[in-house]
């Protein structure tokens, strides 16, 4: 008897248990472009996602419908004056809207009605909304104003204007675009909790705005709306050697504003940005996003935001052209402060020096609040970590800051006292990388433990796994790895929050994985594909940090780094099974791989940087880069198929069995099984990319795993061996080994930093490294997926992307216990959790409705495997939705 029919006997007893229920189950957490209720959005097709729940043995949904309308109440009663798609005959759960031309400035309500594995309809009506945005620039009423032309004025300037309401206020929305950073307030109160936004772009061919609901901000009568500028990316004042300050868009920052109001009889009314708004210096007199903030409390206006203010002695503001001609919606997550963490400690080294400690790396800003004499200058210096008599040492950091002078200087926040009372500082348009803040004054000051906290800030990412093992120093490993992945997501991947903020290619390549089975980043990450959309040269080249003011087009830009461009959007369709990203940068794709080609014809490239920063062993370039432009070519050709670009994958398919030949031709000698010298990086990247030989795989894949016993069951690996070295072992029976190589805790490892108090990853396997030595990089981060791939077992299937069907191939390795690694994909929660027993191993997953998992455990030969007390005939089965308990004796 075949594992599937048995399977399908034991599914039938226990979907006769739960026959008895009649009622179909729920449509639940409705999203619009994996948003929920998003409003401002420009985007004439968003996508439908929702989830089934049903608790169900193999509970799927058999066909679904939506309706769109403008009534909620008309949509609750089934009327869709919108759209209606009919019932459709399909376990989709993600749908485009293909209805009526969607409008700008209107509310949409939405509901899908789905049926059941018994064709029983749900009954109960959930309501999800989107509102569409400006959706054309040409909408825009509001004009570009700033209060100078002159990108050198240091203070930050602050805008406003007032008005009058006299009818009553139905709703009312704020659209505002920018180029730099603002806060916008409404009658003295900042408007929304967002951060630094809007998100950094290629300034000069995209610029987003971002859309607030308002309405329970504005008074009927008078009102004032307040902006405050910030320089960000835009106006880089300070000086490094990526040359931001010299950006071909550079100067003052300036805003666009359109606050839509619509009125209880219909009307509508528009204040916008105009001459008639006034502008002034605020009390920020100097601010940079890649060193500090300065404030001088002393400057400020109290109420400059609010109706009564005096504004006489403003200036009137100018008008700018716009940076861009193209203006689109931010429909991503922001950033936000996250968690608030209170110094672990504080240490007083006299009466105008102190360390506070938060105990934690993070990136964000810290707030302090403290009560002293007028004009004392308060300087707050931020650090990951300190000199041996304690005090802050910033020396790993700022070694690619190249000030003209000593006025900015680099994570150093500097406060100037009002002198009125206790007083707060926190910085609106800079963020930082730190543990420590040093705390030196010009003049005595009393300061206590509680007087500093820090905030963790990054784009406010849904949390969509976790791992929990046997080992703390896995959890522990886990666990700095995501504060690693956070710190370094700010509307785009960067390499570090502290010396450098770049959307570094080969970094994001390599924690694409560990991003996305920890969190719903999705959204950054189509905003993120936009951005080398629009960084790409016409040839197919992109530089090595996205986005760029030019920089990194000649250094750093081989296809080891760059192949961001095929690499995340084909891990963004494996984990949503979404085309659209495929279909969006296809072409983009294609223009780079031609160029690969053409400036490599023989199928061999040494375009790269290689195995950056590795232990000691430096394998070719020729070699990992190949591997990486083999990669594209199969990513490109698979997704050629899927778009139904026939001609394309033939040709593609082709130049990859060209790209395979070359490499193996070269490098691998078939009757040792060794590539090249046999590196550990030469042997483990040719596996996972699968370049290697059908034949050959065993006998290359037994070589690895005697180099790394060899090296000691020590990494031997830089930037690109790590993505490859614990999959290749774990992937080709090694599996165990993997294991030993991640839970070392003697240098080179993971654990070693763990060992030595590290709460992030770093930069460099030495931590007295003289160079590259950031303690917060995401570089060698794949440790984090690899937890949920290999002890975890969860795996997404191509053939069935998006998790609906999930492969389930957890190694029970020596050295655990217990592990139990979760998931929330497309269809819901995934669970794989297994615990050693006296008698073997129970192995509980859950596979949520509508998807279904096919189970491995070919690994546990000689054992019996029974699911929910049942005799398997084999390891290798399939499960429908539900909750199983399998039993290896």
């Amino acid at each position: 008897m075949t594992s599937s029919k048995f399977l399908s006997r034991i599914t039938f007893l226990l979907c006769s248990l739960s026959s008895f229920s009649t009622l179909a189950q729920s449509p639940i957490n409705l999203k619009t472009e994996y948003l929920v209720n998003p409003i401002g959005l420009d985007n004439p097709n968003p996508r439908f996602i929702w989830q089934m729940d049903d608790k169900r043995i193999d509970a799927k949904q058999t066909a679904y419908r939506i309706l769109v309308n403008t009534d909620s109440l008309a949509l609750t009663h089934g009327k869709a004056t919108q759209w209606n798609t009919g019932w459709l005959q399909t376990s989709a759960s993600l749908k485009t809207y293909a209805g009526q031309l969607l409008k700008p400035f209107t509310k949409y309500y939405w509901r899908v009605d789905i049926a059941d594995k018994n064709n029983i309809k749900s009954t109960k009506v959930k309501i999800a909304s989107f509102e569409i945005g400006m959706m054309n620039e040409k909408n825009w009423q509001g004009s570009w104003i700033s209060d100078n032309q002159n990108p050198a004025i240091k203070p930050a300037p602050y805008f406003r204007k007032t008005f009058e309401t006299i009818k009553k206020i139905k709703s009312a929305r704020a659209n505002i675009a920018a180029a730099g950073l603002y806060e916008l307030s409404l009658n003295g109160e900042k408007v929304g909790n967002h951060r630094m936004d809007p998100m950094y772009t290629r300034f000069d061919r995209r610029n987003l705005y971002v859309t607030y609901d308002v309405t329970n901000q504005l008074k009927n009568g008078k009102n004032a709306i307040g902006v405050l500028l910030g320089n960000g990316w835009y106006n880089h004042q300070s000086t490094a050697v990526w040359d931001f300050e010299k950006a071909p868009w550079r100067n003052r920052p300036t805003f666009c504003l359109d606050l839509r109001i619509t009125y209880s009889d219909g009307t509508i009314e528009t204040i916008k940005s105009g001459k008639d708004w006034k502008t002034a210096l605020s009390p920020i007199i100097f601010n940079s996003i890649y060193t500090a903030e300065h404030y001088d409390a002393r400057l400020e206006q109290n109420g400059w935001n609010e109706v009564d203010f005096d504004d006489s002695k403003w200036k009137r503001v100018i008008y700018r052209s716009a940076p861009s001609d193209k203006i689109v919606a931010q429909a991503l997550h922001p950033i936000r402060n996250i968690e608030e963490i209170n110094a672990k400690s504080i240490k007083k080294f006299n009466d105008t020096t102190y360390l506070f400690d938060l105990g934690r790396n993070i990136s964000g800003v810290s707030k302090i609040k403290l009560n002293g004499p007028t004009g004392t200058v308060v300087r707050l210096k931020h650090t990951e970590r300190l000199y041996a008599n304690g005090r802050a040492d910033m020396s790993n950091i700022d070694v690619h800051y190249r000030p003209t002078d000593d006025k900015d200087p680099f994570q150093t926040d500097i406060l100037i006292l009002s002198g009125k009372g206790e007083q707060s500082f926190m910085p609106h348009f800079n963020y930082k990388g730190f543990q420590y803040v040093e705390v030196n004054l010009s003049q005595p000051v009393d300061l206590k433990k509680e007087d500093l906290v820090g905030y963790f800030m990054h784009s406010d990412v849904p949390v969509a796994g976790s791992v929990k093992a046997s080992d703390p120093l896995i959890d522990k490993i886990y666990y700095a790895t995501n504060n690693s992945y956070l710190s370094n997501l700010f509307g785009y991947p960067t390499d570090c929050p502290q010396r450098e903020k770049n959307g570094w290619t080969g970094d994001a390549a390599i924690a694409i994985e560990t991003g996305l089975y920890g969190y719903d980043g999705i959204t950054i990450y189509e905003k993120w594909l936009a951005d080398h959309r629009d960084e790409q040269q016409p040839n197919g080249v992109l530089p090595s940090i996205i986005p760029t003011d030019g920089w990194g087009y000649e250094w750093g830009n081989g296809p080891d780094w760059t192949s961001t461009i095929a690499i995340i959007p084909w891990n963004i369709y494996r984990f949503y099974g979404d085309t659209k990203i495929l279909k969006d940068n296809y072409e983009n794709i294609r223009k780079y791989v031609n160029h690969i080609d053409e400036t490599y014809p023989t199928g061999l490239t040494s375009w790269g940087l290689g195995d950056w920063v590795p232990v000691k062993s430096v394998s070719p370039v020729e070699l990992t880069s190949t591997c990486y432009y083999y990669a594209d070519v199969v990513i490109l050709a698979k997704t050629a198929k899927i778009l139904g670009k026939t001609d394309d994958y033939k040709k593609y398919t082709a130049l990859a069995l060209k790209i395979k030949n070359a490499f193996n031709a070269k490098y691998l000698n078939k009757t040792t099984g060794i590539y090249n010298t046999g590196l550990q990086t030469e042997l483990s990247v040719p596996l996972f990319w699968g370049i290697v030989p059908e034949e050959s795989k065993a006998l290359v894949a037994e070589n690895l795993a005697k180099r790394v016993e060899a090296d000691g069951m020590h990494l031997d690996v830089g930037l690109l061996g790590t993505k490859a070295i614990l999959n290749a072992l774990s992937e080709n029976g090694y599996a165990e080994i993997a294991y030993k190589v991640a839970s070392k805790k003697t240098f080179p490892s993971w654990g070693w930093w763990i060992a030595n108090g590290a709460t992030t990853l770093y930069e460099n396997w030495p931590i007295d490294a003289k160079s590259d030595i950031s303690m917060n990089h995401i570089m060698f981060g794949e440790i984090g997926a690899w937890l949920y791939k290999a002890p975890g077992g969860i795996k997404p299937d191509d053939n069935q992307p998006g998790f609906k069907n999930v492969i389930l191939q957890p190694y029970f390795v020596e050295g655990l216990t217990s592990f139990e690694a979760t998931h929330d994909g497309p269809y819901g929660k995934i669970v794989s959790s297994w615990k050693r027993t006296p008698k073997g191993i129970n192995y509980k997953v859950s596979i949520p409705a509508n998807s279904s998992a096919t189970v491995k455990l070919a690994m546990a030969r000689g054992l019996t495997i029974t699911v929910n007390g049942k005799v398997m005939p084999s390891g290798t089965f399939d499960l429908q939705a539900g909750e199983y308990l399998i039993e290896l004796k």
